[in-house]
């Protein structure tokens, strides 16, 4: 969903042209666009595929970053939600491995806002190369995420308590954002105060001031869920000792996206059972 419609494919008798066929050649395709974005720093490559090929790709990343190339990493299929292709297909631990690489930008975003806002930080940073890791599947466009929030890498998106003192913080990313809302709209009937947290891109929230940070996942409150479709590996820094990670520490399985959610406990009712645990 990357091609540019309105140009055609940069050959050899078209070099006005805009779109590379690379072909299936993850690593050459990352390696093609650090050498276009080092000798023509005006242009801004990007390049896709499915997220779980960044193993593929996972040096010409690394010299993207060490280089400040500024490339933009768009991939697709970001977890077990992409279905009956399996556990070949299916990533759980990239979304860690790259987090942990230095001098670059892992963005995972819920929506079309916060997905427009990723493209654009990726976009202004050019020194700096940006991963976009976006879902197989449809999601809704959720109440509360905003373009302002995204560039802080992580924001409340909803909120019914007051004095920075919720009762619980439910922090996600991606799909499971929409998971973390509908499990806070159901809590808070049964008078829990819950907050709701996207930490869309970890890179940017830790750049942020200490008072913001302290404003989004206040000290105080002890009581945390993180969920996201990957490994829990992590999420203790920000769930801290007492709080719950829900995740996938294990390979994914061949089923319909809602199936394997289910089965891995993915869900709204797992969340809100963890919720009245703690």
């Amino acid at each position: 969903m990357t091609l540019l419609k309105m140009f055609g494919d940069f050959q050899k008798d078209t070099p006005e042209e805009r779109n590379i066929r690379f072909g299936v050649r993850e690593h050459a395709m990352g390696a093609v666009c650090n050498g276009i974005a080092v000798h023509s720093p005006g242009l801004i490559p990007y390049c896709s595929t499915f997220f779980v090929f960044t193993d593929y790709m996972r040096a010409p990343i690394r010299l993207s970053a060490l280089s400040e190339s500024g490339v933009i990493f768009v991939m697709t299929h970001d977890s077990i939600g992409l279905g009956e292709d399996g556990p070949t297909h299916q990533p759980v631990e990239q979304l860690f491995s790259l987090r942990a690489m230095p001098g670059i930008l892992m963005l995972r975003p819920a929506d079309g806002t916060e997905t427009s806002a990723a493209y654009r930080i990726a976009v202004i940073n050019r020194k700096r190369p940006s991963i976009l890791a976006l879902s197989r599947q449809k999601l809704p466009q959720l109440e509360g995420t905003s373009v302002e929030g995204v560039a802080k890498g992580g924001y409340v998106i909803s909120d019914n308590s007051s004095g920075n003192k919720p009762d619980l913080i439910l922090i996600s990313t991606g799909s499971e954002l929409e998971i973390a809302e509908k499990a806070a709209g159901q809590l808070r009937k049964e008078g829990k105060s819950v907050r709701v947290v996207s930490l869309v891109c970890w890179e940017l929230f830790e750049e942020q001031p200490e008072e913001y940070k302290e404003s989004v996942l206040p000290s105080e409150v002890t009581s945390r869920i993180s969920i996201e479709a990957g490994v829990t590996l992590g999420w203790e820094k920000y769930i801290g000792q007492k709080g719950k990670a829900i995740g996938i520490d294990r390979f994914g399985s061949s089923a319909p996206a809602g199936r394997i959610y289910k089965e891995l406990g993915l869900t709204v009712e797992n969340l809100i059972a963890t919720a009245k645990s703690l």
